[in-house]
């Protein structure tokens, strides 16, 4: 069946740093593309990043340019999210999302808090 399974998120000092990891299976993974969203207490889930199937084309929101990177390792069905120079605003659950045409797969989400 279908997996996500994203780890690697934590408790963080502001202007510190975190790679998170979404390890992907029961699908052909490398004909997708993959998203980071985020969801904070109280708020709509956000887009935060995403990667083409092939991985040449990323896209970011506005808030996290400049500190964000998505990057895929197709040969690994992995997929990541290094966060640099993290803020408190940064904190929320971070979900990956597959995407091929119409269909979505999600993973259950994994926590970050930015914290001193």
């Amino acid at each position: 069946q279908v997996q996500l399974v994203e780890s690697g998120g934590g408790l963080v000092q502001p202007g510190g740093s975190l790679r998170l990891s979404c390890a992907a299976s029961g699908f052909t993974f490398s004909w997708y593309a993959m998203s980071w969203y985020r969801q904070a207490p109280g708020k709509e889930r956000e887009l935060v990043a995403t990667i083409t199937s092939s991985g040449r084309t990323t896209n970011y929101a506005d808030s996290v340019k400049g500190r964000f990177t998505i990057s895929r390792d197709n040969a690994k069905n992995t997929e990541y999210l290094q966060m640099n120079s993290v803020k408190p605003e940064d904190t929320a659950v971070y979900y990956c999302c597959a995407r091929w045409g119409t269909t979505y797969y999600w993973g259950q989400g994994t926590q970050v808090t930015v914290s001193s």
